[in-house]
């Protein structure tokens, strides 16, 4: 599939579940979201720039701490939910831009801080994401990124990635530790920091934010019963093939600095 294709299929399928993602639990709130926000610190003069901002949450975490937020998103219909839900919290120091995050419509050396959280996974060239950011970033600025991690053993995270895309057709692909970190250093990026993060999730729910139809849900519960133990260990199965089934989202959160 070409790039082209690619953000097409994101674009259709959050443009369909715009919505959805604005008042989901996961995306809105938690510690994950709470430590991006840690190890961002956020200065009251900085300008930031929240890269696929979906519901806007990150936008609406960052807007206090900072000056301005630029907010932007490829899909337009997601944009503009972000939009009607950051202004319903009285906040109005976001800006909101239609926007490609491979290239970023921006002048070089131009924020302060530059965020993605649990999207670079739907980018067809997540690496040309990451020197966009880096060129618009003034010397010093930031780059902190949270988004799924892969374990090292191949066969595991080609599993999970099946799992994934089972779910949602425009997941592209995600990365392990190894792969972030040459990203951020082959984009001549110092890093600062590195965790890892993990945070349950109820499958059905889950599933359901993409509109999975009954069949689709049942391959999912499938692919969970039949798991291998690499995977049941890196995701922390439970309950597989019920009503509670559940498991962990995985994230790497990796920050770095612009020399």
């Amino acid at each position: 599939m070409s790039d082209d294709s690619i953000k097409a299929q994101v674009n259709e399928r959050f443009s369909q579940f715009a919505a959805n993602y604005v008042n989901s639990p996961t995306h809105s709130a938690g510690y994950d979201l709470d430590r991006l926000l840690e190890i961002a610190a956020p200065q009251s003069d900085w300008l930031a720039l929240d890269v696929a901002t979906g519901g806007g949450h990150t936008a609406l975490k960052l807007a206090p701490h900072v000056r301005a937020v630029v907010a932007f998103d490829l899909a337009t219909p997601m944009l503009a939910e972000a939009r009607r839900f950051i202004r319903a919290q009285g906040v109005h120091n976001v800006i909101y831009s239609h926007a490609d995050a491979e290239s970023l419509p921006f002048a070089d050396n131009t924020f302060d801080l530059v965020t993605c959280r649990a999207a670079p996974h739907h980018f067809p060239n997540a690496f040309k994401f990451v020197q966009e950011s880096a060129r618009v970033l003034k010397s010093g600025g930031k780059l902190v990124i949270q988004d799924h991690l892969l374990p090292d053993d191949k066969l595991a995270a080609d599993y999970i990635e099946a799992f994934e895309t089972l779910r949602d057709p425009s997941h592209h692909r995600a990365f392990n530790d190894a792969e972030w970190r040459g990203m951020f250093l082959d984009a001549d990026l110092v890093i600062d920091h590195v965790e890892r993060l993990a945070r349950p999730t109820k499958m059905i729910a889950w599933s359901e934010r993409q509109g999975c139809p009954p069949d689709v849900i049942e391959r999912l519960h499938v692919l969970m019963i039949q798991a291998p133990d690499a995977v049941k260990t890196w995701i922390n199965i439970v309950c597989a093939g019920t009503d509670d089934a559940g498991f962990d989202h995985v994230y790497i959160l990796i920050a770095g600095h612009k020399k």
